[in-house]
């Protein structure tokens, strides 16, 4: 009987390590093509509806009952997504659901970015989430999102990717002028306002006045067929620019932009698209804002679950609320985001026995919170021993982590949202090192724990 917790690198003991590698070639595809929130979310829906998932709202439109074994999935305003498969036992005895979240640390354009100044034009941004704001700066980036043109006509935007195409940048301050932006503290040396990429420099050899800027609108309509108007009704960010990559000599790494969260998105949405006739239905949620707060119509205060789950009783002959209360409070939820790793370089700041490794494994978070464990739910003691059993069980490597000392900072997931509905709910995510950085690293072993993790949950387990 070994009486002692073993951790080890999962590398150390895999002789196949093909299926690790294999997995995250599609993943590295996945995360350099889908750089926005709407782009995850209809990539979600594209890959569930090729393996057989069909839209739960034309089910309940025809007054088709579900049946165990359907795949259905609910598409809402383009940045949130549900897929369910349907299990044997009825919703009301509780489902399993692994919920992520889509949107990520980024730099937003405001409004009305484009501005003209001594002799160049740039676009003013909002940061949104939590950033190192020098981290964006003297970088390339590329512009990413949805306009909404008069008339309804939607355009999708990207500029910057391709090697035939520019790209933007935000300055910095050359090292022989930067005196006094050196003495500040380093989160005053690069402000919110100083967030302005760099996007133009020709005049407009016929405009009067803004000559720079005209110049600009007349090539943004020229190739999108956008105007000035246009921009206050997009939603375009600026991103780091080119694909994810692998990293270290031995390749056993995955760097990339916006990990947080999307890696659990990826590994929890393949789980789900190879889940077949579970015992109790299985979910797979996708939801925006978790990086501001989880408010809005689209983040995990909403009532989309709710409305959801609703829905799925509706189309399966149940309509009393009493069903749909009984169904949340029944279900069994693992909040698949992501945790903080050992870095080597940054000791001080994880309690190392507490702390979560890189490639040993997915990462089981009792509690997020900070100070006092404000701001978290904190998983019972019943359901992290049938987590555990589980991934024993199914010889998945876990590790247990934290989010930093206990007084060093910490921050939140959804998981409180969860169990405020009466959940029992566990963090279970992957490890990052530079979260929120533009380049955040991951271990390629964790990644695919990960997914073997969400899909043994998913498929019943312990029903």
């Amino acid at each position: 009987m070994d009486l002692m917790l073993k951790r080890e690198n999962i590398f150390s003991n895999t002789k196949d390590q093909n299926p690790i590698y294999l997995f995250n070639r599609e993943y590295l595809d996945f995360l350099s093509g889908c750089k926005t929130e709407r782009k995850v979310a209809s990539y979600i829906v594209e890959e569930a509806q090729k393996r057989g998932f069909t839209n739960l709202e034309e089910a309940l439109k025809e007054e088709r009952t579900l049946k165990p074994g359907d795949k259905v999935y609910l598409f809402f305003k383009n940045k949130a997504v549900l897929l369910a498969v349907i299990g044997e036992k009825p919703l009301r005895e509780g489902f399993n659901l692994v919920a992520s979240h889509l949107d990520v640390p980024r730099l937003d354009l405001k409004p009305q970015p484009l501005y003209e100044k001594d002799g160049f034009v740039l676009l003013k941004t909002h940061y949104y989430g939590g950033i190192k704001k020098y981290q964006w700066v003297t970088r390339p980036l590329a512009l990413w999102g949805t306009v909404v043109l008069k008339g309804g006509k939607v355009l999708d935007i990207k500029y910057g990717e391709d090697e035939n195409e520019g790209v933007l940048t935000i300055t910095d301050l050359l090292p022989h002028l930067a005196k006094d932006q050196m003495e500040k503290k380093i989160r005053e040396a690069i402000t919110g306002e100083d967030l302005n990429a760099l996007t133009g420099n020709i005049p407009d050899q016929e405009a009067k006045e803004n000559k720079i800027k005209t110049y600009i609108l007349k090539l943004l309509h020229d190739r999108f067929g956008i105007t000035e108007e246009d921009l206050i009704t997009a939603e375009l960010s600026l991103v780091p620019a080119g694909p994810a990559r692998e990293v270290g000599l031995d390749r056993s790494m995955v760097g990339g932009f916006g990990q947080d969260d999307r890696v659990c998105v990826f590994t929890s949405l393949k789980a789900i698209l190879e889940v077949e006739a579970p015992v109790k239905t299985a979910i797979a949620l996708f939801m925006d804002r978790e990086e501001i707060g989880s408010m809005g119509n689209t983040g995990m205060q909403s009532k989309f679950l709710e409305n959801a789950i609703l829905k799925l009783l509706v189309a399966q002959g149940e309509k009393d609320e009493l069903m749909l209360r009984l169904s949340l409070e029944n279900a069994r939820a693992l909040s698949a985001d992501v945790t903080a790793a050992v870095d080597p370089t940054f000791e001080g700041v994880l309690e190392k026995n507490n702390a979560a490794q890189i490639n040993y494994g997915i990462v089981l978070t009792k509690y997020t919170g900070s100070g006092g464990k404000y701001g978290t739910s904190e998983a019972s003691a019943e359901f992290m021993r049938e987590i555990i059993d589980l991934f024993n069980q199914e010889g998945i490597r876990w590790q247990t982590g934290e989010l930093g000392k206990v007084d060093q900072g910490g921050g939140g997931t959804v998981a409180q949202f969860l169990a405020n509905l009466g959940m029992e709910v566990l963090d279970a995510g992957v490890a990052l090192l530079s979260m929120h950085s533009p380049f955040e690293v991951a271990g390629k072993a964790d990644i695919y724990e990960a997914y073997r993790a969400y899909k043994a949950f998913l498929s019943g387990g312990k029903s």
